[in-house]
């Protein structure tokens, strides 16, 4: 199978179209034929070598941990997905050697879900890490309906699924974004806000009483002042301040969940949940992916289709 590979670290990694053994299947397992992979900007961060102290890698290494695919094949006692079934998933293993930039991968059957029908296969490989990230985060505080929450770069991939699921679910979602972005904002469902300096006052206007949590989804220093808004401190999540927790606020990284991608496929069915795919390079175009991607100034998805 073809796939793209690198065998070191390096800022750009060494990025290579090669002929790479097909992936075995194990137990618990299924081979997944390729449509589309999503580019997440961990994917160029992790060959860049900034999470190896908290990451296995094995060389050489296929990237990728967003799939939109089709059965191929299923391994032993394997039941969940069947040969021919479209799914969709956020492939992370216990270690980086095998991901999605490939014409097939071995994908863990609690990494996968049924992908959204009302998804074309480059839209919901664009989903699955930015989508469980942005709910994940919705759930660690604990939102309910009615309750307002304070999204932080919330045009952003990340962001942009937040505002939808939190909408979705009930919300009131209140944006921080340039004011390039405040249209978009609004089209989802969202308040905008202008960050930088002043943006605290700015959002305490628009809700004096208090906001019920904060998600930061850029960093940028931002946990004290969410927490300086929200009615109860804990109820802080960062997705980029890895000093969040000695802050007093929840650190996440996202995991696989079929249940919670099982959510997002259905709420994509019913019309609740879009995803923008602003690039949709083939697979041999990896390179070029990843100097889109580290930019910062794409608003909608990146996505290889293989």
């Amino acid at each position: 199978m073809k796939a793209i590979t690198y065998n070191a670290y390096g800022t750009p990694a060494p990025l290579q179209l090669v002929d790479s053994p097909r992936p075995k299947v194990g137990p618990g397992e299924v081979l997944v034929r390729v449509k589309a992979a999503g580019v997440n900007p961990v994917d160029w961060k992790l060959a860049a070598g900034y999470l190896d102290p908290i990451l296995e890698v094995r060389y050489p290494v296929i990237p990728g941990w967003d799939v939109a695919g089709v059965v191929e094949a299923v391994g032993e006692d394997t039941f969940d997905h069947a040969v021919g079934d479209e799914v969709y998933g956020y492939v992370r293993k216990e270690w980086v050697e095998l991901g999605t930039y490939a014409e097939l991968v071995s994908a863990p059957v609690r990494t996968l879900a049924r992908k959204p029908r009302e998804l074309s296969f480059e839209q919901a490989a664009g989903l699955p890490l930015a989508g469980l990230t942005a709910y994940q985060s919705l759930t660690r505080v604990g939102l309910q309906a009615g309750e307002t929450v304070v999204i932080h770069s919330a045009a952003g991939g990340t962001g942009s699924f937040g505002v939808q699921i939190a909408v979705a679910l009930g919300l009131r979602v209140i944006g921080t974004a340039g004011a390039h972005n405040h249209d978009y904002l609004r089209s989802l469902g969202a308040e905008p806000v202008l960050y930088g300096e002043g943006m605290a006052d700015r959002i305490r206007a628009l809700a004096p009483e208090g906001v019920d949590a904060g998600l930061d989804f850029y960093g940028d220093d931002v946990i004290e002042t969410l927490q300086s808004l929200v009615k109860e401190r804990h109820r802080v999540v960062s997705i980029a301040d890895y000093n969040a927790a000695a802050q007093g606020a929840h650190q996440l990284w996202v995991r696989p969940d079929t249940a919670d991608l099982t959510f997002l496929a259905e709420l994509a069915d019913a019309g609740k949940l879009t995803v923008n795919v602003e690039h949709a390079l083939p697979l041999a175009e990896a390179a070029k992916a990843w100097e889109l991607s580290a930019a910062g100034r794409t608003r909608g998805k990146i996505v290889l289709t293989v």
